[in-house]
């Protein structure tokens, strides 16, 4: 279901094509999830859950923030690049455009993305850093290179410029 959202988007995706994706009749879906809208939302929760407890996994490591912070990049565009489609972050692709139709859409996508940020400031309490800008605000930082490079994966910029792009980005996160 997560590949028929990531190609179409909410609004496009229709009931027969996720009801094939996740191998059920339209009763079935409907007594799971409720409406199209919900299996939307319970699929980015989802999502979003198992990434940050990924993103926690690694900003706890013992290596330095930065290089902690590279593989969580590394990662994210390994995923958003992934061949054939390159579809980008779905939260920052999909969600995103349904949010002002979609309220609890957008509440949704708005709670992972703070999940987001959480795992980053943890990560940046959790280093050597300088106490200003304080962890909160680097992970505000953090989090926005990695919503900007979601955007520009599904937009096609190569993984190659992608990690140039996030690698010169780590050391104004850091300093």
């Amino acid at each position: 279901m997560r590949d028929v959202f990531l190609a179409k988007g909410f609004a496009a995706a229709s009931l027969d094509e996720l009801c094939a994706a996740a191998g059920l009749n339209r009763p079935s879906l409907y007594a799971a999830f409720g409406d199209k809208e919900q299996l939307y939302i319970s699929m980015l929760r989802h999502i979003g859950e198992k990434s940050v407890e990924a993103m926690d996994a690694v900003l706890s490591g013992p290596e330095p923030i930065e290089q902690r912070l590279g593989r969580i990049y590394k990662g994210a565009i390994d995923i958003y690049t992934r061949p054939p489609n390159r579809p980008g972050c779905i939260i920052v692709g999909t969600a995103t455009v349904e949010a002002t139709s979609h309220p609890q859409i957008g509440a949704a996508a708005h709670q992972i993305l703070a999940g987001f940020e959480k795992a980053f400031e943890r990560g940046f309490a959790n280093s050597d850093l300088k106490p200003a800008p304080s962890p909160a605000e680097r992970a505000s930082m953090a989090g926005a290179i990695l919503y900007a490079t979601g955007i520009r994966a599904r937009l096609g910029v190569p993984a190659a410029d992608l990690r140039v792009f996030t690698r010169s980005m780590i050391p104004v996160i850091c300093r």
